[in-house]
């Protein structure tokens, strides 16, 4: 009989947006785990509960989708300008993998609360709004998150509403900070629409951008779909799933993420796929009405294999800058011409998002993209995991 005991690590279990995960300050975390590597991602599956060749996480924090299967890594920062850093991981549910690649824009939202609890932002506002600057390590990109204060404590009670969650929560805004860098290309193929030729599928006009987190769009229609889908309409079709999964694969080769397509095995938080449609109306996943004249398009994406029950923060960053360039599928979708913010429909609702977008000799220059979430914390105290 094993005589191993667990080991005790302060945590934090919050919702941010539509997503939850677990939290940490990496003070917190065991000495061999406040360093990247082999061994820090070890402890993180371990606490979340993965790889489960059930799918169910039973034995952890994560909650089966990858909208619960992550963890957030938050340390006072010595960057300039910026009061911390923030690693987000995407923790694989059935295989032995945690994705560093990208961000989670819902959970970047209850990165600045978190980190003010912690006692890691100084000389917060008392009652007001306080604005946490937070350097997003994975992406290396800026994130301001303007949170709400009430007498030196963050409000996370409040009468906003986000669709995809049930309860309203105070609302925090978000922008992110030029969050493609003007040495950067915005549209890595060098367009804003592209022929992706899939071996085996076909050849799909594709808007491929890398604002946000890395994505592919395609148009509904060419796949067969109208954009009004929901999660049962796709995920129970594994067929279809298989077909994404190629699309993304030979999408990510395009964009120069990857070499070969055995590669997108080890890179499956990034890129985003996901497909869009002109404005529809449709009946939510709540069953509540989403008229047409109510969004400028529906979109639908995919995370980790899996339709999305809503829509992930940074593909809300990446709609919002691609429905402001002329021209990309997702501008198409919404009318054509210029704009400053769309309203999207997705499989919970509705949600607006909006880009600052100029162009300098002939590039691309986003100065911002923005949106509002919520945050509140679940449970605070600490998590067991066996080492």
């Amino acid at each position: 009989m094993s005589t191993q005991e667990q080991t005790t690590i302060r945590a934090t279990y919050m919702r941010g947006g539509t997503s939850k995960g677990t939290f940490f300050n990496i003070d917190d975390l065991p000495a061999f785990a406040k360093e990247a590597g082999e061994r820090r991602d070890a402890l993180l599956l371990r606490i979340i509960g993965s790889p489960d060749p059930y799918g169910k996480q039973i034995d952890g924090m994560g909650g089966a989708t990858s909208s619960t299967s992550k963890a957030v890594l938050v340390g006072k920062s010595s960057r300039k300008a910026h009061d911390v850093d923030y690693y987000f991981a995407q923790v694989s549910i059935d295989k032995p993998f945690v994705d560093w690649s990208g961000n989670c824009g819902n959970l970047s939202s209850a990165v600045g609360p978190f980190a003010i609890k912690c006692g890691l932002v100084d000389n917060v506002t008392q009652d007001g709004i306080h604005v946490v600057r937070i350097w997003q390590a994975n992406i290396q990109k800026t994130i301001l998150a303007y949170v709400p204060m009430t007498h030196g404590r963050v409000q996370e009670c409040g009468e906003y509403e986000i669709d995809g969650v049930t309860f309203p929560s105070a609302e925090i805004k978000l922008e992110f900070v030029s969050p493609v860098d003007p040495s950067e290309s915005l549209f890595p193929t060098g367009n804003v629409v592209d022929d992706l030729e899939v071996p085996g599928i076909g050849t799909f006009k594709a808007t491929m951008i890398t604002a946000g987190i890395p994505t592919i769009f395609l148009n509904a229609d060419a796949l067969g779909y109208t954009g009004t889908e929901l999660q049962s309409d796709i995920n129970s079709d594994q067929e279809a799933l298989a077909k994404f999964e190629t699309i993304r694969a030979y999408g990510a080769i395009k964009m120069g993420l990857i070499q070969n397509i055995k590669e997108a095995e080890t890179r499956a938080h990034t890129p985003k796929i996901a497909f869009v449609a002109p404005a529809c109306s449709y009946r939510a996943s709540s069953g509540k009405e989403i008229a047409r004249d109510a969004i400028d398009l529906n979109v639908r994406a995919l995370s980790m294999g899996q339709l999305h029950h809503a829509m992930m923060g940074t593909a809300s960053v990446a709609i919002g800058v691609a429905a402001c360039v002329c021209g990309t599928l997702v501008n198409l979708a919404s009318g054509g011409g210029e704009k400053e913010a769309v309203t999207f429909g997705h499989p919970s609702g509705v949600l607006k998002v909006g880009a600052t977008i100029q162009t300098l000799d002939g590039t691309y220059c986003v100065t911002k993209a923005s949106m509002s979430r919520s945050a509140r914390v679940i449970m605070d105290g600490c998590v067991h995991v066996p080492l």
